[in-house]
């Protein structure tokens, strides 16, 4: 049900993406302000402006983009503004954008419900191994007497025993890394 959710979600995501009509072709125009050139005190001095339009690549200068948009204000005076102007022309594939973006998203995903899950078994393997625990003994010796039916059940309960004896162990020595390294400043061997 969920993964039925989240192909609906991606679905609805890449149909409003297609509606927005990015390029994957480009010509990238980054001009100073007309005013720099007229010497009108409208704007600042310091502004720049972008331009961008879908050109052919041989077309992407400043004839084929800004004089179009912008020529009968600086009419007279394009040898002087046009040399400003820095224009590339950009290809890029929006395909693989999303689909790196999608992974990272699953990625996470799939991290956040394992850290759900090792959330939720947490408390019941605590409160397993807390309500049968047993001295350690010679495990060979209680194989023996107890017959091959309970002899399943104790390796089962064995390997769990194993496992939160394994995590208690773990969770020990990172309270002592964290003790050595904030309060007395060393590290561990």
């Amino acid at each position: 049900m969920k993964y039925i959710i989240g192909i609906i979600t991606l679905l609805c995501i890449c149909s409003t993406s297609k509606a927005q009509s990015y390029e994957d072709k480009r010509c990238k125009c980054i001009c100073p302000s007309i005013s720099s050139v007229t010497n009108s005190s409208e704007t600042g001095h310091a502004s720049r402006i972008m331009y961008i339009t879908n050109v052919p690549p041989d077309m992407c200068n400043c004839d084929g983009v800004i004089l179009p948009r912008i020529g009968k204000e600086i009419f007279g005076k394009e040898q002087e503004f046009c040399p400003r102007c820095e224009c590339k022309y950009e290809n890029r594939n929006t395909t693989i954008i999303k689909v790196v973006v999608i992974i990272v998203i699953w990625v996470i995903s799939i991290l956040v419900i394992y850290m759900a899950f090792l959330i939720i078994l947490d408390p019941l393997l605590n409160k397993r191994i807390k309500g049968s625990y047993q001295e350690h003994t010679n495990e060979e010796d209680e194989i023996s007497a107890a017959g091959p039916m309970s002899h399943h059940m104790s390796v089962r309960g064995n390997v769990l025993n194993r496992v939160g004896h394994q995590q208690d162990k773990w969770k020990r020595q990172v309270k002592e890394q964290r003790r050595n390294i904030y309060d007395r400043h060393t590290m561990l061997n």
